[in-house]
């Protein structure tokens, strides 16, 4: 009796954020398909892990590569196991994959079918679409795998910006303009961007809700920016990159009425110059 390889995957997606999903495929002895994915989260930053893997210690490795990655908060795990074969070495393969570089491809999609990589979605720049390939390439030090190009160009700086921090609030401590670490991390996934976007140059904008005097919100909001912009430098970004402003209650998305609408106008915002 023949016997035929089906595919096993498994992937990664983060909606709204520099990021691709990641389907991952193994031949097995049995007549047997167990979809894995990690797909996408609606109207939330999230990355779902889902589908089946072989064993457990698969299982564990894959999720804490990709809570690793994206941090655990934002990582929903719903990988399960069932006993299938994989190809000699699959997990390590897998985890090679699931990296930063994952971050600048937008909407998209990391496949393994097989031994055939095909990585899928927007970039930037015919740069960054070289970049994403040739990373790919060097983290496989398996010679039966290939990569597949799927990639287009053609997200917008901007949009790049505006996904990274998409639905997600830089957090300060109450009352002032220190960074607390949930705000510190909503800045490192924002780093791949900026990068990418090198010789290009940003605004911060500080905005707060209605609460305390308008003179008072204005400094507060300044400060803020102003902080993020000392993180981000001492992360790397060239402080010529970036300009700041603080707009403080001025220019509200909700109604300062409510706490939902206070909580929703206290943010920071980047704006792409040139």
């Amino acid at each position: 009796m023949s016997t035929a390889k089906p595919r096993r995957r498994s992937g990664l997606a983060a909606p709204g954020t520099l990021l691709a999903a990641a389907l991952l495929t193994a031949a097995a002895s049995a007549q047997t398909t167990a979809p894995a994915a990690l797909a996408a989260a609606s109207n939330a930053p999230k990355v779902v892990v889902s589908g089946t893997v072989p064993d457990e210690s698969t299982r564990a490795a894959i999720v804490a590569r990709v809570r690793a990655l994206y941090g655990a908060e934002r990582v929903v795990d719903q990988l399960g196991v069932a006993a299938l074969a994989a190809p000699p070495k699959w997990s390590e393969q897998v985890q090679k994959l699931i990296t930063p570089d994952l971050k600048r491809v937008t909407q998209g999609q990391l496949r393994i079918e097989g031994n055939v990589v095909e990585v899928a979605g927007a970039v930037d720049s015919a740069q960054t679409q070289a970049l994403v390939l040739k990373g790919l390439s060097a983290r496989l030090d398996n010679p039966t795998y290939s990569v597949r190009d799927a990639l287009r160009i053609g997200a917008s700086g901007q949009q790049q910006l505006d996904a990274a921090i998409a639905n997600r609030i830089i957090e300060f401590q109450t009352g002032n303009a220190t960074l607390t670490p949930e705000g510190q991390r909503v800045l490192d996934d924002l780093l791949p961007v900026l990068r990418q976007l090198q010789g290009r140059r940003f605004e911060i904008v500080g905005h707060t809700d209605a609460e305390g005097g308008r003179a008072n919100n204005l400094l507060l909001s300044a400060a803020r920016a102003d902080s993020v912009k000392a993180y981000l430098v001492q992360q790397g970004i060239p402080a010529a990159a970036l300009v700041t402003s603080g707009l403080g209650p001025d220019r509200p998305l909700a109604d300062n009425a409510t706490a939902a609408g206070r909580a929703r106008n206290r943010r920071i915002e980047f704006r792409l110059l040139a």
